[in-house]
């Protein structure tokens, strides 16, 4: 007995060979773009090196470079190859303040740029259009939620991106973020000589955040609330008239963020009723939807990782936020995360910016780069036969 899809089976076993070979041919080029991110460290839409660095690099291997892309400065995109599916891998770089590349941000954009070096040689005979996206602002602002209303997934089929962790991680989850700015606007006085024509901003807010710590009882185990005051009055001898906090807000699904908000916003309000202040509330940034992965890709992931011989993932709750959540709201996507320090650091310490640089982060770097690559490629070759990537 034949095996009908013996030929087809063999030719692609050819292209993932083709694609690992091409990846380790790269592996300096792309230590080095880690390096050079991670050691010049560019925080939300001032990414403007990290951008540079990694266009530059796709441009000279025969990539299309738009950049900027989608309204943002520090944005691009970058495409190769033809067909009847574009995968979109994604490509984050902004660093923390202060802290750096305490979130890995050099390895996931120097790992997507692998993959796509990587998938473009055989781009064509898998009928694959690649489509790579340098997305800044992930950790303040949102760059994807900004990039997808302007278009920048219009017609992707599958997007994909790696996160470096603590530990191995397939299927993440995530929670919805949404942030508050809060300004209350009293009326000055002298607290002594003429108190009773002040307004207090400061009680307002103090007033607004008891109310916040009896709500938090009445809340859903997974339902966060946090900020802090970042301006309340400049001398004890002054009745404030500005007051000015940020908080966020996290739930575990989009839908339930949204009850969360009204809620704490009347707590806010409740300040103003209660002081005679104003209050202003303001979103400063798009909400970060929750992460939902595509169970087939998932699947797919998980076999290449290993094969790669990557550390056994565990499951865990949601810990964490991305805008890549967005992104998954409407394309199918994966978000695997990579073990690169053992659990020794997390993500936001300075010890997890040291750990982006080690020698078991690189070889995350192009673990992940290659099972990335090989998703893609598997992906593209099921819809080539016309089933259904599983």
């Amino acid at each position: 007995m034949t095996d009908p899809h013996g030929d087809t089976a063999a030719t692609h076993q050819d292209v993932r060979s083709r694609v690992r070979q091409g990846i380790e041919r790269d592996t300096n080029a792309l230590l080095g773009l880690s390096r050079r991110i991670h050691g010049h460290p560019e925080t939300a839409f001032g990414e403007y090196r990290a951008a540079a660095w990694c266009t530059e690099l796709l441009a000279d291997r025969g990539f299309d470079v738009t950049a900027p892309a989608y309204g943002l400065d520090t944005a691009f995109e970058a495409t190769a190859g033809s067909g009847p599916t574009t995968v979109a891998i994604v490509c984050e770089y902004d660093a923390l303040p202060d802290l750096g590349h305490a979130c890995g941000h050099n390895l996931i954009a120097a790992a997507g740029i692998g993959a796509a070096l990587g998938l473009a040689p055989t781009a064509h005979e898998l009928g694959l259009r690649i489509r790579v996206l340098g997305t800044p602002a992930e950790e303040r602002g949102a760059g994807k939620a900004l990039m997808l209303r302007e278009g920048a997934f219009d017609g992707v089929d599958a997007a994909m991106m790696v996160h470096p962790c603590p530990f191995e991680m397939t299927d993440f989850r995530s929670f919805a973020l949404g942030t508050l700015s809060v300004t209350y606007t009293g009326r000055s006085a002298h607290p002594s000589l003429d108190p009773h024509n002040g307004r207090n901003a400061a009680d307002a807010l103090t007033v607004a955040q008891v109310a916040i710590g009896l709500l938090r009882q009445q809340l859903p185990p997974q339902w966060r609330v946090h900020g802090i005051t970042t301006e309340a009055g400049s001398a004890p001898n002054a009745i404030p008239d500005r007051a000015r906090a940020s908080y966020e807000l996290r739930a575990l699904a989009a839908e339930d963020l949204t009850e969360l908000r009204a809620r704490v916003e009347a707590c806010f309000r409740a300040g103003a009723l209660a002081t005679g202040c104003e209050v202003s509330l303001e979103r400063p940034e798009p909400d970060y939807l929750d992460f939902r992965g595509d169970p087939g890709l998932l699947r797919l992931w998980a076999a290449n990782a290993r094969t790669l011989g990557r550390p056994e993932p565990v499951e865990r709750p949601p810990f964490a936020c991305t805008d890549m959540g967005n992104v998954s709201h409407v394309v199918p996507s994966i978000h695997p995360v990579l073990d690169i320090s053992g659990g020794t650091c997390g993500p936001h310490e300075a010890a997890f910016a040291e750990a982006a640089v080690s020698p078991t982060a690189e070889r995350a770097l192009l673990d992940g780069a290659t099972a990335m690559a090989w998703t893609a490629a598997d992906f593209a070759h099921a819809r080539q036969d016309g089933r259904r990537p599983a």
